[in-house]
């Protein structure tokens, strides 16, 4: 076919070997492959996908890259065994794709709304003042303009889960690093449909909303409000996915 052997603009090469990367990732998780199976050939998936040889390539070496897959020279691509599964470890630098970051939020939801009402329930007078801290500085970085903030909105998330009191949500959150933020990977402020100035504003507010809670020490507003801050960026995602999914 004409198509799998014409020139594809970079830009749209990129979007189409994100796209076979998710939904390879999709059918593995579902349990279409085994462990130790071979998966189709690069002929078979340019076929089944209508990419070029170059975009299969591209997104079997980001599966190799997240240790999904294996190559091995002149016999195939095999499934391996998850590293994930063979131990509680989650490594950011596997987070690839938009349903791996939504994926992401879907466990950050559920960690950090209980984490948001521990913390109202056990935070101290330091806590509080150290997050204090945290939003003034990210307050600062918006109207200086110098950047987007993700130390200080990491860093906020963080204490959050340190003023539970139980190290293990600190620790997990620490585990994903950057990864916690969604536009570390994604441009969320163009997901929003919104200027980037105007996107970190409202995730200041969320931010506010959340301290405030835990400030009155009132556990049901402050789960209350991270979920609504979370369940904000999933939204964002779910509608990005939706759109791309139809172009």
């Amino acid at each position: 076919m004409s198509q799998l052997t014409s020139p594809i603009p970079a830009r749209r090469s990129r979007n189409l070997t994100k796209n076979v990367v998710a939904e390879l990732s999709e059918r593995i998780r579902n349990g279409e492959f085994h462990v130790g199976e071979k998966l189709p050939t690069e002929s078979e998936l340019m076929e089944s996908f209508g990419v070029s040889r170059t975009v299969i390539r591209e997104a079997i070496s980001k599966l190799q890259a997240s240790g999904l897959v294996e190559t091995r020279h002149g016999i195939g691509t095999f499934l391996v065994e998850p590293q994930n599964e063979r131990n509680l470890s989650i490594d950011a630098a596997n987070i690839l794709t938009m349903l791996d970051v939504m994926a992401i939020l879907e466990l950050r939801i559920s960690l950090e709304t209980e984490a948001a009402g521990l913390a109202a329930l056990r935070r101290t007078d330091t806590h509080m003042q150290q997050m204090r801290g945290i939003l003034d500085d990210f307050a600062n970085h918006l109207r200086k303009k110098t950047g987007n903030a993700v130390v200080a909105d990491i860093a906020f998330h963080l204490l959050v889960a340190s003023a539970t009191g139980n190290r293990y949500f600190h620790d997990i959150l620490k585990q994903l690093g950057k990864a916690i933020i969604p536009r570390t990977r994604i441009n969320s402020a163009a997901l929003a449909e919104d200027d980037q100035t105007a996107y970190l504003n409202r995730v200041n507010r969320e931010h506010e909303d959340i301290y405030n809670a835990i400030a009155r020490k009132d556990p049901d507003a402050a789960r209350a409000a991270m979920r609504t801050h979370l369940a904000n960026s999933r939204e964002r995602l779910r509608r990005a996915q939706e759109a791309a999914s139809h172009e």
